[in-house]
């Protein structure tokens, strides 16, 4: 029924001024006010001090986390103008920091290159901080304004006059408002990636880092006396490199075996625009390609990443066919040979960039195009012809790639046949759901066929598939694509999931929106996890990027006390549970006051209605996502843990042995 007497007129109509509408909706500006979008206010502040460096104002930044939870940015740029702008009346510092779309970054002059949200980023800061302090250094004196949820607590006022007229520079320090976020605690962890990537792509730049956190007084109690101890040095990262993108590509390569020991650099200037790039390639089988526009990590890549592609593959099919290293002169490499093994960063900085979409993921520029192939065609070329032993191995790589893409799509054909035959819903032991909803669909792949009989029975068969695998998986870490589709053991899975693999990817043809790996918890049931999650990683990424891959917690023991039991996941949510029963501090035996404990050594223990209400209920159970916060942590992870390097693996595993809390040994 729809109603007709409501009223509606110009009461209705709310008009929000100035700073109120990002109070009033923080996701149109940053995304949301979970942990992203509370880190998105770090990278606007910094960003300005970015583009102050890009100017070629700035080279030093230095960001402190302070023990009260506010974060600061100094920077030794011109700082921020303090005159009074003639449109607001205002301090142009002022006006910049409570109005929408100010700043100088709309062709006024003030910067050729910048990124950032031009002029929207430091204003939405103050808005959603439950204050800020900026603080500017310019002609020889410290000008000093304080915020409250984005409104002035009085005029600029200078608080010293007595400084060098060469000490410039700006410092923004804000606490974020815990009335606006989920959390307000800020992951240095994120922070420093975020950093080095800056200081990668701005030579000459250092970014320094300080975490004040854990600095306390610790005060000393001594008979007649209080003595105070000095606090401990703050935590400092700092982050400096000459060579800018070529040490970026040297960084992402560490541990690899190198095809081409000297590094390809380019940096040119044309058309107001400037071009660098550097790339490597290693003996992986896995492409690593990192694409920036201003700064701003270009995650779709666009423009840049289409001209660098085109270039690469027809400056290494010139050399091949000049230099009679292909056999058939009418063989043509193509643009996924030429990127195996490959490393690269490809930069641009221009005066105007169109991004597509709200995040800025994909540059749309048509020119940039044109510019990236010119230079990188012409630059290549001379590389190549100036390190020949470099070069004979970039075509040898890309040929192997060649013939393996050959052969891998010979497996996939077979595999796709195979599951055309079989009606692509019933691959070996696959029991389907009923649901032909993808979004409500989920499947599990459970380790051996003990416990898949137990799952099969267990599970609600509307929206539940259950494909049990048997033994280990290859390692995809390790061998190419052809070998991994040839592999008995994941051709049923990539059958049953239904979006292909490798360049045939389809996530549009999904079946399941949950794929949940379900594994004993022992040191077994961890390895074909990590084996199953490789090859969801290097060959179906997309499926752990958007958030579709979960391994479940099944538990490791059963406490029961009379009629009621209890499914714990530790064995200190074991103790506690049982302390927490019987009313002693202490376990030391196991049958106080009649609580038995049983432990599952495997799922294959379990009977059906067990794995149901422990694992599978949508109810009761407990499942992990896997995400990719950092793509750059998780590839080196990944080549560490199941590469054919053995000295970093051991490294690694003396490092975090400590941190392990469930080894089954």
């Amino acid at each position: 029924m729809i109603k007709k007497d409501g009223q509606y007129s110009a009461e209705q109509i709310q008009v929000l001024e100035g700073l109120a509408p990002v109070r009033k909706r923080p996701g149109m500006y940053i995304g949301g006010t979970g942990k992203s979008g509370l880190h998105h206010l770090v990278w606007e502040v910094v960003d300005n001090a970015i583009d102050e460096a890009m100017a070629g104002y700035c080279n030093k930044i230095v960001v402190t986390i302070n023990e009260d939870g506010s974060l600061s940015v100094d920077d030794n740029g011109r700082g921020i103008p303090v005159d009074t702008h003639k449109q607001t009346k205002k301090s142009a510092l002022e006006t910049v920091l409570t109005v929408l779309h100010a700043g100088g970054k709309f062709g006024g002059g003030g910067y050729k290159v910048s990124g950032g949200l031009h002029g929207v980023g430091v204003s939405v800061v103050n808005a959603l901080s439950e204050w800020l302090r900026a603080e500017v250094r310019k002609d020889g004196k410290l000008y000093v304004q304080e915020f409250k949820r984005g409104k002035p607590q009085g005029k600029l006022k200078v608080a010293r006059d007595d400084l060098k007229k060469s000490d410039t520079g700006t410092v923004i320090t804000f606490k974020p408002d815990p009335e606006i976020f989920e959390m307000t605690k800020f992951d240095i962890r994120l922070l420093l990636t975020r950093f080095r990537q800056y200081a990668y792509l701005n030579k000459g730049v250092e970014i320094s880092v300080y975490d004040n956190r854990r600095l306390k007084k610790v005060v000393e109690k001594a008979p007649g006396e209080e003595k105070e101890k000095k606090p401990p040095v703050p935590r400092r990262y700092s982050y400096y490199f000459e060579g800018g993108i070529k040490s970026f590509v040297g960084y992402l390569n560490r541990g690899k075996t190198s095809i081409n020991e000297t590094v390809y650099y380019v940096e040119k200037e044309q058309d107001e625009m400037v071009v660098e790039v550097a790339l490597q390639y290693s003996d992986d089988f896995a492409e690593n390609m990192l694409a920036f526009a201003n700064n701003i990590h270009t995650t779709e890549g666009g423009m840049h990443v289409t001209g660098f592609k085109s270039a690469l593959t027809r400056a290494i099919n010139n050399y091949a066919k000049k230099n009679s290293l292909v056999k058939d002169k009418d063989e043509k490499l193509t643009s996924d040979d030429v990127r195996e093994g490959l490393t690269a960063v490809i930069s641009v900085k221009l005066k105007d960039p169109q991004f597509e979409g709200q995040t800025k993921a994909k540059l749309g520029n048509p020119e940039v195009r044109t510019i990236v192939e010119s230079v990188v065609s012409e630059s290549l070329a001379m590389y190549m012809e100036e390190n020949p032993k470099d070069a004979k191995n970039l075509v040898l790589k890309a040929s192997l790639a060649a013939r393996a893409r050959q052969a891998a799509r010979a497996a996939r054909d077979t595999v796709i046949r195979k599951g055309a035959l079989e009606g692509m819903t019933l691959p070996g032991k696959l029991a389907d759901c009923s649901s032909r909803n993808p979004e409500e669909c989920e499947i599990y792949i459970v380790e051996g066929d003990s416990a898949g009989g137990s799952a099969k029975q267990g599970r609600d068969r509307k929206f539940q598939a259950i494909l049990p695998l048997w033994g280990k998986a290859i390692n995809s870490e390790k061998h190419r694509l052809d070998k991994v589709i040839s592999s008995d053991k994941l051709k049923d899975l990539i059958i049953a999931l239904g979006c292909g693999i490798g360049d045939s990817f389809d996530i549009t043809r999904l079946k399941y929106h949950r794929i949940i790996i379900m594994s004993d918890a022992d040191v077994d049931g961890s390895h074909i996890t990590t084996l199953l999650l490789t090859l969801l990683f290097r060959h179906m990424k997309p499926l752990v990027e958007e958030g579709h891959i979960y391994i479940a917690q099944p538990p490791l023991y059963k406490v029961s006390k009379g009629k009621e039991k209890y499914y714990v996941h530790s064995d200190a949510e074991k103790n506690e549970l049982i302390t927490e029963m019987t009313g002693r501090k202490k376990v030391e035996d196991l049958e106080l006051k009649g609580v038995t404990v049983q432990r599952y050594k495997g799922l294959g223990e379990m009977n059906p209605d067990q794995l149901w209400e422990t694992t599978m209920d949508p109810e009761n159970r407990v499942m992990k996502r896997v995400k990719i916060e950092d793509a750059q942590a998780a590839d080196r992870t990944f080549r560490i843990l199941m590469g054919s390097e053995v000295p970093p693996r051991k490294h690694f595993i003396q490092t975090h042995a400590k941190n392990v809390s469930n080894l089954d040994v």
